[in-house]
């Protein structure tokens, strides 16, 4: 098969990154999609309860994997900055050596995931209506987890040398594939929310598969060798150096987001099914932003493995601007639509008002959310990974947990959990403007 590589550190820097993030986007919207089907078919075949068990989940599943995925993203600037600098040997063992931990990873995640999550369900308070079905389903998710891992690093290596474009046409494929067996499982076969799990795995192994096929098949330098899959210890240690900081960022945020959802379940399972609606929704809303922010990392880091400077700063600047003017008319449209979208989750009027009320407490404030993920990826891709980790650890954790624990026994009310979100995501902006212009991040891979 013919090279398939796309360098962004020529041509124009507006029409590179967006047709870089576009395929990345669309990607995302369909892996977004698939995601949603689960939730969409479980609550309008199986009910409200059912609805909130998969719903509540959602937290407890990226706690687990965001380490891994973290990890994943230090080894795409690795790459990234291998390929940019034109050092094909190094990206070799880079590409080899990031399977092998991907490997190894699927492993650990697959046996703390089967034995933990009814521990931390109850952790977390999820009512006894809901957490026979949450365990079924967290269980079921787990045991794909060399699905799950693997398909990352794949896409990361593939995204790592430009090539965006083979990820979205599998998505699409995996994406149709999850709903045909969402319905066939569910509703066909009864197999409950257990159904749903199952063909979420098989879709992402579907998915996972068909990148490795594209990584076996190029002629392109990344190409992977299954017999030279294992770990080169120099550059393992590299690997982790980059991705360690973005590993325990994902991680710690997502217990913060389990206290979170912890907080919602004391207001019961109507509470949970709004709430969990919501989040489906605002995952769309955030597309734009993952979509650009994995772009802007790519192209920080090819460009300053290339020691293009300047290049550099002018996309990190479209990058961020695109991205909060996206992410920021999507909030708009969530929120004068919050009640029709809710709605196609689960009409129930109750679940309707949760899911509405956050809705409109956290839409509008989407730009924020927006600005920090682009500076953050913007200082990954320029190997100051450190910098975002402590950053969101102080807002996104510490701020957020203190913040539940003393404001809500006071208040008492659910508006309170809702409003953690904008304030964090406005405090973390603040001091990733500052130190976006004070600091010569530029120089990082230096």
């Amino acid at each position: 098969m013919a090279q398939i590589t796309y360098p962004m550190t020529k041509g124009p820097i507006g029409k590179r990154m967006f047709f870089f993030a576009l395929p990345i986007l669309l990607g995302a919207l369909f892996q977004q999609l698939y995601n949603t089907a689960d939730s969409l078919i479980v609550g309008n075949f199986l009910g409200s309860n059912a609805l909130a068990a998969v719903s509540s989940s959602s937290s407890l599943i990226f706690m687990l994997i965001g380490f891994f995925n973290g990890i994943s993203i230090g080894a795409g600037v690795v790459i990234s900055r291998y390929f940019g600098a034109g050092q094909p040997e190094k990206m070799h063992k880079a590409i080899h050596t990031t399977v092998a931990f991907g490997l190894v990873a699927s492993l650990l995640l697959t046996l703390a995931g089967i034995t933990l999550s009814e521990y931390i369900l109850r952790w977390m308070d999820t009512p006894e209506n809901v957490i026979a079905d949450s365990v079924t389903y967290l269980r079921l998710y787990f045991w794909g987890s060399l699905g799950f891992v693997m398909y990352n690093i794949f896409v990361g290596i593939l995204q790592a040398v430009g090539d965006s474009r083979h990820p979205l046409y599998y998505l699409m494929i995996s994406s149709a594939v999850n709903v045909v067996l969402d319905i066939l499982f569910i509703r066909a076969f009864h197999m409950g929310v257990g159904g749903a799990a199952i063909a979420t795995v098989i879709s992402q192994f579907l998915s996972a598969g068909l990148c490795l096929l594209q990584l076996l098949r190029t002629d392109g330098s990344h190409r992977l060798c299954l017999r030279e899959v294992g770990f080169d210890w120099p550059m393992l240690k590299e690997i982790i150096r980059m991705g360690l900081p973005s590993g325990l960022q994902n991680s710690v945020i997502s217990i913060a987001n389990v206290v979170v959802q912890a907080n919602i379940n004391v207001f019961g399972s109507m509470a949970m099914a709004g709430c969990g609606a919501y989040t489906k929704i605002e995952g769309f809303g955030f597309l734009p932003i993952t979509s650009f922010a994995m772009a802007l990392t790519t192209f920080i880091g090819q460009n300053l493995g290339a020691k293009e400077y300047d290049r550099a700063r002018k996309g990190a600047r479209f990058g961020i601007l695109v991205t909060v003017l996206m992410a920021e008319c999507i909030g708009i449209l969530i929120f004068w639509f919050a009640p029709t979208l809710i709605a196609a989750f689960d009409s129930t009027p109750e679940v309707i008002h949760f899911g509405v009320d956050k809705a409109r407490t956290s839409a509008l404030f989407y730009f924020l959310l927006a600005f920090s993920h682009a500076i953050s990826a913007v200082l990954r891709g320029a190997g100051k990974a450190i910098v975002p980790m402590l950053t969101m650890l102080t807002c996104w954790c510490v701020i957020r947990v203190a913040f539940l624990s003393i404001v809500v026994p006071i208040t008492g009310s659910i508006q309170t959990v809702y409003f953690v979100f904008p304030l964090t995501w406005g405090l973390s902006s603040l001091f990733f403007f500052i130190y976006y212009n004070k600091a010569n991040w530029v120089h990082g891979l230096d």
